[in-house]
């Protein structure tokens, strides 16, 4: 056979199909956690249990998105512009959630206010112009049109705050809104935090804002928006218990509708280890408890409406424990997914009624939403470029950066690694290889055999080994760990010719997703690969499990190294690495656990995490399979063995 006819093999030609088995993985291990986080929600029999259960949830988010940046900073806010509109006025308002990190918001102000009153943080989702978003104004301006104070700010990577805007080309060189999320979102995780810290940290720090101001009462305070801002609102329920209502739009529903619908989410959304910890869409509104929410929803949304019905329902049950079963409720619009007019008066009508204790008609005539350049807050209509010094999540990752280079050990210390092999043994389901040759041929004279294994229960690996051609006796090996396993070996021909000739046997590697267990894709919109693709959404579903695809294929090398010591006439005393590429990093950190690996070899891989977290523009390509949370606390690449040993 020809290398590209090897490239090609699968054992679903011949026995058991493995393309849809990493997802059925993820699926079913995700299945378990919500069984198990309905059965914790229905124990709660009691108020107290309540109160304990939204303790526990506050403390577990925060801790898990690498804990909350401090509040005990300025805001230093500067009103840069103001607007006045029958009825109401806007302030344009640029404050510090962070020391440089610029906000820029508008601030709705009834007019004839006669003294401090209900005030509503309006969150935005995921719109390029943020505040400025005709759909958006509509919302703010029926609030303050009924009597509430509003605060509408732009989230990180949207409206004035791009962080990758080239004031020169008038330009973004990362797309805004998900494509920024997810590529400064990717940097966090090998530091230990995730992107939502900072979403939700701009949001609690818009509530202090709100608090600053002698026009609101901060016994008052509401919170609403969808899509984005429906996540926004729904972290800042969460972990700010200062609200006093909440509406939350177009994003609540439920973890296992959306799961199967096969859709990724934006890296502020994901928050690791909630599902494991048995958590899910409930417990957001339940942080609320007794306090009044009212859910927005659409129904014809890519959010599941059953999702967000059953949520609602199930916490109507929390709230009957407080004798307040009327206080959460679920207002649907025939629609797709928006803030839509009738959520938005069912949201004002909301607010005013337990923010202000008035049933308050709008005259929705003096609705009139301004052209986005009336709005900004900066002349130029963006922060970077504008504003010296400004800083962004980029800058954000790099300060934590230094603080974790700089509180770590020098090299691979016994504690990192221990560290490092609880990562990768955590939650695996370990089973026996029962190892199967498939198929038995050559290549140019070499002996062939393509081999499947269970690498874990319900997770079958798979391997193409070529032999020397004439060996005498058992070949010492080397395991190949490189991009796109088994379908890459053609580019790799000269090293395996190599190899052979030098008398040693060469197991290259498939590890779960990649080769011939490439799983199929879930929609027709994105590579399998490439953003918002199959092995993108799958990486993310793991995170919410606690764990990672970089850890769960790593355990895969491991369970290769078992392999190779019952393959016959293979010198299991004598197993060299080869690493090369992105998934080469896999092998490296195996090696790092295993002393029966006794060289590495590495080609053309990262160099190290730490130069990736500093470049602000990087290759994006499948970079979600890379990400080991957190370790950069613990050691980085150049700290792993390399060379013989």
């Amino acid at each position: 056979m020809t290398l590209e006819q090897l490239a090609q093999l699968s054992p679903a030609q011949w026995f058991y199909d493995v393309r849809d088995q990493l997802k059925n993985h993820v699926y079913g291990r995700s299945e378990l956690a919500f069984a198990a986080g309905d059965a914790g929600r229905d124990a709660l029999t009691t108020p107290g249990q309540v109160a304990e259960r939204q303790s526990r949830v506050r403390a577990q988010v925060a801790a898990s998105l690498g804990g909350l940046p401090s509040s005990d900073t300025p805001l230093d806010p500067v009103v840069t512009g103001v607007i006045e509109r029958d009825g109401f006025q806007i302030e344009k308002v640029i404050y510090q959630s962070r020391p440089r990190h610029y906000v820029t918001a508008n601030l709705y102000l009834p007019a004839g206010l006669a003294g401090p009153t209900g005030a509503v943080l309006f969150l935005c989702g995921h719109a390029e112009a943020a505040k400025a978003y005709p759909e958006y104004q509509a919302v703010c301006q029926r609030l303050a049109l009924a009597g509430l104070v509003v605060l509408a700010q732009d989230p990180i990577g949207q409206g004035e705050r791009l962080s990758y805007w080239d004031a020169a080309t008038q330009s973004a060189t990362v797309g805004p809104c998900c494509p920024e999320h997810d590529h400064a979102g990717a940097q966090c995780v090998p530091l230990g935090d995730y992107l939502a810290r900072y979403f939700a940290h701009d949001a609690m720090r818009g509530l202090d804002y709100l608090c600053s101001r002698p026009e609101v009462d901060a016994a008052r305070l509401g919170v609403t928006g969808n899509s984005g801002g429906g996540t926004q609102s729904s972290l800042l329920m969460l972990l700010d218990p200062r609200l006093a209502a909440a509406a939350p739009g177009t994003f609540i529903m439920n973890r296992a509708t959306y799961q199967r619908t096969g859709g990724a989410q934006d890296a502020e959304q994901i928050w690791p280890g909630f599902t494991a910890a048995g958590c899910d869409h409930e417990d957001i509104v339940m942080a609320m408890a007794p306090k009044p929410v009212r859910v927005l929803a659409v129904t014809d949304d890519f959010f599941p409406i059953e999702g967000a019905r059953r949520t609602v329902q199930r916490c109507k049950r929390v709230w009957g424990l407080f004798g307040r079963e009327e206080c959460v409720d679920l207002v649907e619009d025939v629609s797709g997914h928006a803030y839509t007019p009738p959520l938005a008066r069912a949201a004002t009508a909301f607010f005013t009624r337990h923010l202000l204790g008035a049933e308050v008609v709008v005259d929705e005539a003096r609705v009139e939403p301004l052209p986005a350049s009336e709005v900004w807050c900066t002349r130029s209509g963006q922060v970077q470029g504008e504003i010296d010094g400004a800083e962004f999540a980029f800058e954000a990752n790099l300060g934590r950066l230094r603080e974790a280079t700089a509180s770590r050990s020098a090299g691979l210390s016994s504690e990192a690694t221990d560290w490092l092999r609880e990562q990768v043994l955590r939650d695996r389901r370990p089973c026996d290889l029962n190892p199967r040759v498939y198929l038995r041929t050559d290549w140019e004279g070499l002996p062939v055999e393509a081999r499947v294994w269970w690498s874990q229960e319900g997770l079958m690996g798979h391997s193409l080994l070529f032999r020397p051609a004439e060996a005498a006796g058992n070949a010492p090996l080397t395991l190949a760990v490189w991009d796109g396993g088994c379908s890459g070996v053609a580019s790799h021909a000269e090293a395996i010719r190599a190899a052979c000739a030098a008398g040693q046997a060469v197991m290259v590697l498939d590890v779960s997703g990649t080769g011939a267990l490439k799983p199929f894709p879930l929609n027709d919109a994105y590579p399998a690969e490439g953003f918002y693709g199959v092995i993108h959404k799958l990486s993310d579903d793991l995170v919410w499990l606690g764990d990672s695809l970089c850890a769960l294929r790593v355990y895969d090398v491991l369970r290769a190294l078992d392999l190779a010591a019952i393959v016959p006439r293979i010198d299991v005393g004598r197993i060299d690495l080869h690493a090369s590429g992105k998934c080469g990093v896999y092998g490296r950190l195996a090696a790092a656990l295993d002393g029966r690996i006794g060289g590495v070899t590495v080609t053309d891989g990262p160099r190290a995490y730490a130069d990736w977290v500093g470049e602000r523009l990087y290759d994006s390509d499948n970079v979600k399979a890379l990400l080991l949370p957190g370790m950069l606390r613990w050691f980085d690449l150049p700290d792993l063995p390399t060379g013989p040993k």
